[in-house]
C-alpha cells in the first residue's frame, strides 16, 4: 500500500516542477564577483550599473585602490537576458591599473540588445 501512495505523490512534484517558467536569477546581490586576490591588493569596487543608452545596454563601475603602489584589474562583465541566461559569445577580458590611493571608472556595452542584467568579474 506504501507505494501506491507513492507513486501519485512523485507523479504530483514532476507536474509542479514542469508547471514553472524556467528563469535562472541574476541576483541583485552577486553583480560583482571578485576573487580573494583582488581584494588582498587593496582593490574594492561598486556594483555595475545597468543602464540603457540609445537603446544599447551598458553598465558601469568604479573601482579604488587603497594601497601606495598601482594595481592592474582584469575584468569582464557578463551579460544576462531577461530570463537570466549568460548572452553568448563572451565579451573579451580587459585589464586596468588604478593608480594608487585612486579610482579609476570602467565602461562596457552590450551588442546584445536583449540584455537587462549585467555582472562583473574582477580578477588578478
Amino acid at each position: 500500500m506504501t507505494g501506491r501512495r507513492i507513486v501519485p505523490m512523485l507523479l504530483a512534484f514532476a507536474l509542479v516542477g514542469c508547471g514553472s517558467s524556467p528563469q535562472i536569477p541574476v541576483n541583485d546581490d552577486q553583480t560583482l564577483v571578485m576573487e580573494s586576490s583582488v581584494l588582498a591588493a587593496g582593490i574594492t569596487a561598486q556594483k555595475p550599473e545597468y543602464s540603457i543608452e540609445n537603446i544599447t545596454p551598458s553598465a558601469s563601475s568604479t573601482l579604488y585602490n587603497e594601497r601606495d603602489k598601482p594595481v592592474t584589474v582584469n575584468y569582464r562583465f557578463y551579460w544576462y537576458d531577461a530570463k537570466g541566461l549568460e548572452m553568448h559569445p563572451l565579451e573579451a577580458p580587459r585589464s586596468v591599473t588604478v593608480p594608487a590611493h585612486s579610482s579609476v571608472a570602467i565602461f562596457a556595452s552590450s551588442h546584445y540588445l536583449g540584455a537587462r542584467k549585467v555582472r562583473l568579474y574582477l580578477y588578478l
